[in-house]
């Protein structure tokens, strides 16, 4: 990929906290963040990360938001501020969410149910379209706004479509991730139906990356996340993108994945470009801690890297799943470690940590067989 797209501005709020020092601290701690919560495995924000959204959630204007939005928010502001656009509106923005409003959403239905009238604030506030925009007017970005939901890969087609745009010569500069918000008794009803929702008792409730494991252990996660995308030579930059790759594959039910993951691995192929499989010293995996999907990109990997599969790692063993957010915590994973130069390992997998972190590999994948592939380097 010629030019590379340069990320100067990163932004996460989840369990692992709300600022990147935090993050890498809550990484090297090695334990999980996972509580039990009326009997379900869940990843929380952090207590710091929680107080600050609590004031966002004050605020007049957004009260009647969801969480999904005042996440989004949070995260905007924080990446908008370190960006140093201060004074240049004119930036575009996308921003994803697989679920979308789906607090506020069961929150109006149920007043539905029992009163039969809605708030007439009902449609407006649990639309997709509303994160991006409500984002957009917080900042006074007068650039194009966005919102899109292609499930769990959510917050790696954003940044795609960032880069096309600034690729296109549409826009300069472009703000994109993902928020969600899951944590409710419909959307994990429904992971539940799925049968892929964790019962472990163990000492690490998701077993993401772990290839013996007997049953399935995904624990879903509230988190946001954005980037700030510019091409050219910036001031300032924390890595840059410089592959990406994508596709879908046909399959037979919206919820599967084949067996071989076709689409991780063509999206991966081409995220490679002219590059070489052993140039890739990690891959940062999606699998979400379930057996079929965990199996199926290994199976993936292994047919694009052969027999020199890179070290291999992911965050949801520790932090859960936040599905389209989930894409946008893996680029931050790849971030620090590229910026602190040390592998942060899963307890499941007994490799060899590379010598050196030059390129890494952030996959996401989501129902109905779509998959991204972003290659991470330092930046020049």
């Amino acid at each position: 990929m010629h030019d590379p797209i340069h990320i100067t501005a990163l932004s996460t709020s989840s369990a692992l906290g709300h600022n990147r020092q935090d993050v890498w601290n809550s990484y090297k701690s090695r334990g999980h963040l996972l509580t039990s919560v009326d009997g379900n495995w869940v990843a929380q924000l952090s207590d710091t990360a929680t107080k600050e959204l609590n004031t966002i959630q004050q605020e007049s204007q957004y009260r009647t938001l969801d969480k999904t939005a005042h996440l989004a928010l949070q995260c905007s502001r924080a990446a908008f501020k370190e960006s140093g656009w201060n004074g240049d509106f004119n930036f575009g923005i996308n921003i994803g969410s697989s679920r979308g409003a789906t607090g506020l959403f069961e929150q109006y239905y149920d007043d539905f149910k029992q009163l039969k009238k809605v708030s007439p604030l009902s449609s407006p506030s649990t639309t997709l379209g509303n994160i991006s925009s409500w984002v957009a007017h917080d900042l006074k970005s007068r650039g194009p706004v966005i919102s899109h939901s292609i499930t769990c890969s959510t917050a790696l087609h954003a940044i795609l479509n960032g880069m096309a745009w600034i690729k296109g010569g549409l826009s300069t500069k472009f703000m994109a991730g993902g928020a969600e918000a899951p944590l409710t008794p419909f959307t994990i009803g429904q992971m539940k139906a799925l049968k892929i929702y964790s019962k472990e008792n163990g000492s690490y409730p998701c077993r993401a990356l772990d290839m013996t494991k007997m049953q399935n252990t995904m624990v879903l996660s509230e988190a946001a996340g954005m980037v700030c995308l510019e091409g050219g030579q910036p001031n300032h930059s924390l890595g840059q993108i410089i592959g990406f790759g994508y596709a879908t594959e046909p399959l037979a039910h919206g919820a599967s994945l084949s067996s071989n993951a076709q689409c991780i691995q063509d999206a991966m192929a081409m995220a490679l470009g002219e590059f070489k499989p052993d140039d890739i010293d990690v891959v940062i995996t999606h699998t979400p801690g379930t057996i079929k999907g965990d199996l199926a990109e290994y199976e993936a990997i292994k047919s694009i890297f052969k027999n020199k599969v890179p070290a291999l790692t992911t965050n949801k063993w520790q932090v859960g799943h936040s599905l389209g957010a989930s894409g946008l915590l893996s680029i931050e994973m790849g971030l620090l470690m590229l910026e602190h130069q040390e592998f942060l390992e899963v307890p499941f997998l007994d490799q060899e940590p590379p010598s050196k972190l030059s390129k890494i590999m952030v996959n996401a994948v989501g129902f109905g067989g779509n998959a991204v592939s972003l290659l991470l380097s330092k930046a020049q």
